[in-house]
């Protein structure tokens, strides 16, 4: 977020060329500018270490908070702390609530929702797919396998993840190829190479290319030995929104 609340893709760095940048059919981006909480990573600012599995995914942040950064996944009971003129979002990876907490006070993350004492809190809920988020790698993975060997011309793919939204984020950690190819409709294909220089060293963001994914189609993706058949809905849009709706876990 910047000073004024508006979007900027986080998958960029301003000492490098970012992976969105590479190599991507040939394309290269304009620049694109970092969110400010990022510049904390960059010198040196551990990610906490979660004490549970994830509930939520912080979204958005503006100014001096403390027990959580940008793209960070936040574990029940957790307890973050937001300074006098600070914000953040947050959407809960299974119920699929989206909350905004502005102004000084304590959040402490539940499996679900939070609880806020001092800050204000407003509340909507988002088009997200609580199962895939739920879902581990290695499962996702080899249910993936089976779909594509079983694909044929009579045989749809059944998607295991729906997105919400056709500029996804893949959660792809380190470096390796990332292909994302369209099963309902050959020749589409985009093969995007990492240098494990994405946002957090795992997050590649479409929104900050110009290769969207069709609304409605069905796709397989995979990066190593990750893989996984998904399905863009078809009344998704291009660009930012929601993460937590957009998300794809390869990692």
């Amino acid at each position: 977020m910047t000073a004024s609340g508006s979007y900027i893709p986080f998958s960029t760095r301003p000492d490098r060329e970012p992976d969105h940048m590479l190599r991507h059919r040939g394309f290269r981006s304009p620049g694109l500018r970092l969110p400010t909480l990022a510049l904390a990573l960059l010198i040196g600012l551990a990610t906490p270490v979660l004490a549970g599995p994830p509930a939520a995914l912080i979204e958005e942040v503006e100014g001096d908070i403390a027990g959580a950064e940008l793209m960070d996944y936040v574990a029940a009971g957790q307890v973050i702390k937001l300074g006098p003129g600070c914000s953040l979002v947050m959407s809960y990876m299974k119920s699929c609530r989206r909350e905004t907490i502005s102004g000084a006070g304590a959040v402490t993350v539940g499996a679900g929702e939070s609880k806020v004492e001092g800050a204000n809190l407003k509340t909507d809920v988002v088009n997200c797919d609580a199962a895939h988020a739920q879902a581990g790698a290695r499962e996702t993975s080899e249910v993936a396998a089976t779909i594509v060997r079983g694909i044929g011309s009579d045989s749809p793919a059944m998607p295991q993840a729906i997105i919400y939204g056709a500029s996804p984020i893949f959660e792809a950690k380190g470096s390796g190829t990332l292909v994302v190819e369209r099963l309902d409709q050959p020749g589409d294909r985009q093969q995007i190479e990492l240098s494990g220089r994405q946002y957090k060293g795992r997050f590649f963001d479409f929104a900050g290319t110009s290769h969207p994914l069709t609304p409605g189609g069905t796709y397989a993706a995979s990066f190593g030995p990750a893989h996984i058949v998904f399905r863009v809905d078809p009344q998704a849009k291009a660009g930012p929104g929601p993460a937590v709706g957009r998300l794809i876990r390869m990692d």
